[in-house]
Formats: structure tokens, sequence, C-alpha cells
């Protein structure tokens, strides 16, 4: 109980990052009426995900700008009421990002550690977030739990290894949406017989925020059809 209590009450004492000039100006575009509660979300990074290993001290400062930011504005790529499954979730990242951002989805996070797993839980209590789920399972173990219309995944793995974990969460249909880095090209080559194998289909790079982030997103998406 004194776990949660010190999750769901992070005291900001000055030295938590916020938000000025460019930055605040995509924050609000990408949160609007709910950026208190990123940065609510943001002061539990900061505090008890510190604490307890979920990020390393060096992120901290740069918590808006490298994560909340670079994660929330792939919202655009989910259609309107979709069900997201995030894979790996870790300390909310991606999931909790879209969550605020894109009340309209059902987030499911799906993290197999149970110190992250009740980690999640107390956030999303705290935040008041009906549109999350949280499962404690390994994603080759969430295919009967979950049948989601696009999967997500952020420094989980490579794309060889993240296409087997990630597309049968679709069920046959759906778009895995990867939050990649400048290699994001040359994995795709890499993991060319793994996406065939598991059925996905055009597989492309894609930069999200240009002209509203210092530092766009790069992402993969990867769609699946039964047909």
């Amino acid at each position: 109980m004194a776990e949660h209590q010190k999750a769901s009450a992070p005291a900001n004492d000055g030295g938590l990052p916020d938000l000025a000039g460019a930055e605040l100006a995509a924050a609000e575009k990408l949160f609007g009426d709910r950026l208190d509660l990123a940065r609510r979300y943001v002061e539990h990074l900061a505090t008890s995900g510190l604490e307890r290993g979920l990020i390393g001290p060096r992120e901290v400062p740069r918590l808006w700008s490298r994560h909340i930011l670079n994660c929330a504005v792939i919202e655009s790529e989910f259609a309107q009421g979709a069900t997201v499954a995030d894979v790996g979730s870790g300390a909310g990242l991606p999931g909790l990002c879209l969550a605020l951002a894109r009340p309209d989805l059902t987030m499911v996070l799906i993290e197999p550690l149970e110190r992250r797993v009740v980690w999640l839980e107390e956030v999303v209590a705290d935040l008041g977030l009906t549109n999350v789920r949280v499962f404690r399972v390994r994603a080759e173990q969430a295919v009967d739990l979950v049948n989601a219309d696009y999967v997500t995944a952020r420094a989980v793995s490579a794309l060889s290894k993240l296409v087997p974990i990630t597309l049968p969460l679709l069920g046959g249909s759906g778009t895995l949406v990867a939050i990649k880095g400048r290699s994001a090209a040359e994995e795709i080559e890499q993991a060319a017989k793994a996406i065939k194998k598991y059925r996905g289909r055009n597989p492309e790079v894609r930069v999200i925020g240009e002209g509203l982030l210092e530092e766009p997103t790069t992402v993969v998406r990867i769609a699946v059809d039964s047909a």
C-alpha cells in the first residue's frame, strides 16, 4: 500500500522536467485538454519510475523530447476507436502516451515483468485512464487474450524478432506500427522472411512529426491481411 501511495502522489520539487517553447506547443497540440494528465504521467516517470528502475537517471531531463512527444506523435497512425496492443510496454512507452493523446483508443499494455506491471497499474489508476488494460504476460502468450486492430512497440527488439511476436496479435488482419530509428529500412530487409511468414505486406518507413518535433519519429508500418 505504501508503494502505491508513493506512485500515486508524485511530488513536484521543482527538479522535474517541464515544457517550454516548441515542445510546449507540440504537447498542447498532441494532448489538448489532457496535457495536465500527461504532465502527471511525466512526474510518475521522474519519481517512482526512476526509483523502481523503469527509466535511467539520464533520461529524466529529456523525458518530454525523447520519450513522451516521440511516442505521442504516432497517434495519427491509428483509426478512430481502434484497439492497440503495446508489446513490451515497460514504462508505458508508447502505450500510456497514446492513451493520453487518444482517449478514443483502447490500449492493451503487454508486459511480462511484475514490477513493471504493478507500476503501470498504479499509474493507470492514478490518472483515471479507463481506456487502458494491463496484462502481465509475454507477447507470445497473449495471442488468445488480445485481438488488436494495431500493435505497436518501442525499443523491444530488431524487426526480425519483433514481427513473430507482434503480428499474431492482429488475429489475421491489422497493422504493426513499430517505433524505430535510422536503421528502419535495413531492419525491414533483414526481416523479409519473417514478414512473409507471418503474412505481412507492404512494409514501409514513415517519418511522423516533421514541422512539429525537433526530432521527428520514425515508424515501420506492416499490414497484415488474411486474404
